[in-house]
């Protein structure tokens, strides 16, 4: 008798042994690992690539998950699905995609995918919606297990522009890519940045800004030289360089005069300090590696659907007292700035943080200012 009921435990013990593993397997397949695509561009771009990989890289190591990043073969939409498909089979389940590049690739794979979680940064919903309109897909809606980040660009912009004249500069200016929502927000925050800050200082009858955009997102020899005019004819001290690649022009003539330049995005200051040593005031950054951390922390704990999935969110300040926390800031361990200090910046979060410092994201029109602004039609 005593030997049977020993069968039946020992096979008894067997099947909860099977069924554990099972579980163990399972939870393994459910296992969050990381893959991060590039845009096209290497991972030591100093700019969105970099940021993005380093953060995802980060957490990965921090969390003990697998991570991977794919460089496309080509700057194409169908380079960049490839490299995501390429992911999808190697067996990772989040996908992360910087920049605005990836709305087509992002309409194109979610559908298809919805045991994949999607975090797309710095794609706004005109770029979904437009990518998916010109697909055919009408009323097309961004599934639960996607997500679009975007930014409050008028913040950091207002950020660095007020940082900029408390730190002395009098003669400005903003030199945008194409009039996109995000670079016009970026350059109107700067205007009511350097605003806010000369009437703070009693000195708005001495601030000009020279503001203009230059008709595409990267440099050249045309905008070089409408460069070379605001820094060598019109005394301009600093320029405000923002949309993609069109630094390089701001960079190429500030160079010829020791001018500066305010970078945008990311912290910029190694790649502008390579025109000049402390040609970087600082950088009008979004957090993108903030962004990163929170939405893979929920795609970890299970509640991505809940608090991103379907969703495009723009993403702020979310603290008054902790300036990391937030997801727009200013680089203050690597700005130039002698005058204008991170205790005096903390303060101004703050303010912006709880309403006592108002800042319009409105891109109708120029911001009424006591400063002057000249405002120019686009030089391409």
């Amino acid at each position: 008798m005593k030997k049977i009921i020993s069968i039946v435990m020992a096979v008894a013990l067997t099947a909860v042994s099977f069924m554990s593993c099972g579980k163990k397997e399972s939870a393994a397949k459910n296992k969050v690992s990381i893959a991060m695509i590039t845009d096209s561009g290497d991972i030591t771009d100093q700019s969105f690539n970099q940021t993005t990989y380093e953060a995802c890289k980060n957490y990965a190591d921090a969390n003990k998950l697998d991570f991977k990043y794919y460089k496309p073969s080509g700057d194409s939409t169908e380079a960049r699905v490839a490299s995501i498909d390429a992911a999808i089979q190697d067996g990772y389940n989040v996908i992360v995609m910087p920049g605005f590049l990836f709305a087509e690739p992002f309409v194109k794979v979610v559908d298809d995918n919805a045991d994949i979680t999607f975090i797309a940064l710095d794609v706004s919903e005109w770029d979904v919606m437009s990518a998916a309109e010109a697909m055919g897909k009408k009323d097309w809606k961004i599934p639960a297990n996607a997500f679009c980040a975007v930014y409050a660009e008028e913040l950091p912009g207002f950020f660095a522009g007020y940082a900029a004249v408390k730190e002395g500069y009098k003669h400005l200016g903003f030199l945008g890519g194409m009039a996109v929502p995000a670079v016009i927000r970026y350059g109107f925050g700067f205007v009511q940045g350097c605003n806010k800050a000369a009437e703070e200082m009693g000195i708005a009858k001495d601030i000009t800004v020279e503001y203009v955009y230059g008709g595409q997102f990267y440099g050249d020899q045309t905008i070089t030289a409408a460069m070379d005019g605001w820094y060598q004819s019109r005394g301009v001290e600093v320029v405000f360089a923002c949309g993609g690649g069109i630094w390089t022009s701001a960079c190429e003539a500030a160079a010829k005069t020791n001018g500066k330049v305010i970078g945008v995005d990311v912290d910029q200051a190694a790649l502008i300090n390579k025109y000049g040593e402390g040609m970087c005031v600082t950088s009008a950054m979004k957090g993108l590696g903030a962004t990163v951390k929170a939405c893979l922390k929920a795609a970890q704990n299970g509640s991505f659907a809940k608090e991103y999935g379907g969703q495009v969110s723009s993403l702020g300040l979310v603290s008054g007292t902790d300036v990391d926390q937030n997801f727009v800031a200013l680089p203050t361990d690597t700005w130039s700035m002698k005058n204008f200090t991170a205790d005096q910046y903390r303060v101004l979060v703050g303010d912006v943080f709880d309403g006592k410092v108002k800042v319009s994201n409105d891109i109708n029109a120029m911001p009424a200012t006591s400063i002057k602004v000249n405002q120019y039609a686009n030089i391409k």
